[in-house]
């Protein structure tokens, strides 16, 4: 076992990355740079995309896949003679924040089809500690009739992939890994190695590499509560939350986060994982559970805020033409999974608003299919009020005569990120 990295660099054995979306994909791109990869994924249509070189998710260019030695595959087959698993699937939750593990243990359950003895296991996806060997583990027991640590070794070794960030890439950011005994830890830290140039830091235990990987965006999503709820009292005290940030933010030591909606599946969805598994243990998580509170409503505080100001200016919510600007879950990416701009339009269609959404790099058809609403095909002014969402690109770069031109004479622009703070002078103007 102890030859399987020599073996995997002289093409020897194979690694299998299972999950083919905006983590697994550069992962497997990655070693297949280094090493024999299959790429493993159960949508065909997205496994033909990527034969031609296009990436699903659209972060990566036909260039990325240049030079790898890689096939990609929904054929449980293709997987027979593969040595080392990478699990690369999303964690999501489902309607009532409770851990969503379908995805996880299907392509576990994958993988133990075709476990072989000696084989290696990894997990990459987020989840509670203690999910890998209490729930994963077993599975690939049951399926393969081989035995945990004695007949084939399993690590975790979370992802920190950050979607839209040319800068932080898989090679730049620190992999943390780990694995069931000493022997393989050190494997799968050196397998790791081969493609991430910042290095490995090798966790104590799979258990303290799952709980690293969750208190990461626990601790964002709790820093970024706490201002979002800062904004709330701010704007009751008539003052701009980031001039008083930009003020604080003198300090050495002063966190610089920033208030806006918190969406993604990241940052609003694994809280809700140690908050399950806390509860579990007889624990209530009141300080997570509180900053998820306040970060999951501030998608109705912006569209009542919003409302409230057109009423101001003298027009009815019933007949009045609202226009939000982006529909993503983050700047100058595609992806719209648990998106809160969702929550900002459904709350002003229950003042019986008029709402257009628009997003230059959104789909409108899978918009419409997670949301319910359609994206505008253009923005037709005039409008009463104007909600800047998102932060594309597209928009930072506008100015105020372009806000003027769409607004009706008292229309309101909204600017959730504070991104126009400094370049609007004679319009109706409010951020969070």
């Amino acid at each position: 076992m102890s030859n399987l990295y020599d073996r995997l660099l002289n093409k020897e054995a194979k690694l299998a990355v299972i999950g083919l979306g905006y983590v697994g994909l550069p992962i497997a791109l990655a070693f297949a740079r280094k090493i024999k990869v299959v790429g493993f994924d159960i949508n065909q249509k997205r496994v033909d995309m990527m034969r031609r070189g296009e990436d699903p998710s659209n972060e990566l260019e036909a260039k990325d896949f240049e030079g790898c030695d890689i096939h990609f595959s929904a054929d449980l087959s293709d997987l027979k003679d593969v040595e080392f698993f990478i699990v690369a699937v999303p964690t999501p939750i489902d309607s009532q924040n409770i851990p969503d593990l379908t995805p996880l243990l299907g392509a576990t359950r994958t993988v133990g089809q075709v476990l072989k003895k000696n084989d290696f296991v990894v997990y990459e996806s987020t989840v509670y500690p203690g999910c890998t060997e209490e729930d994963c583990v077993p599975l690939l027991e049951r399926l393969s009739n081989l035995k945990y640590v004695e007949d084939f070794k399993v690590g975790y070794s979370p992802e920190r992939i950050n979607p839209g960030d040319k800068e932080h890439t898989l090679e730049s950011i620190i992999k943390v890994s780990s694995g069931c005994d000493p022997e393989s830890a050190e494997i799968i830290a050196k397998v790791y190695e081969l493609v991430v140039k910042a290095g490995v830091h090798r966790a104590a235990s799979i258990k303290v590499a799952e709980a690293a990987k969750i208190i990461e965006n626990t601790q964002r999503d709790v820093n970024i509560a706490l201002i979002n709820e800062l904004s709330i009292i701010f704007n009751r005290m008539g003052i701009n939350t980031y001039d008083v940030l930009e003020a604080a933010g003198t300090k050495w030591n002063f966190l610089k986060f920033q208030p806006g909606l918190v969406g993604g599946h990241c940052i609003g969805v694994d809280p809700y994982y140690l908050v399950y598994k806390a509860k579990e243990l007889g624990y209530h998580a009141q300080i997570i559970d509180a900053g998820r509170f306040v970060n999951d409503s501030m998608g109705g505080y912006v569209a009542k805020q919003t409302v409230k100001k057109v009423i101001a200016a003298g027009t009815n919510p019933t007949d009045a033409r609202i226009l939000v600007m982006g529909a993503t879950f983050k700047e100058n990416v595609t992806d719209i999974r648990n998106s809160k701009v969702a929550d900002v339009v459904k709350e002003l269609q229950s003042f019986s608003c008029t709402v257009d959404v628009t997003d230059p790099h959104a789909d409108a058809a899978e918009v419409e299919h997670e949301y319910g609403y359609e994206l505008a095909p253009e923005m037709k002014g005039p409008y009463d009020a104007i909600i800047v969402a998102v932060n594309h690109n597209e928009y930072a770069n506008k100015d105020e005569a372009w806000f003027k031109g769409m607004l009706k004479p008292k229309g309101v622009l909204v600017d959730l990120k504070g991104v126009f703070r400094k370049k609007i002078k004679g319009l109706n103007y409010w951020s969070l």
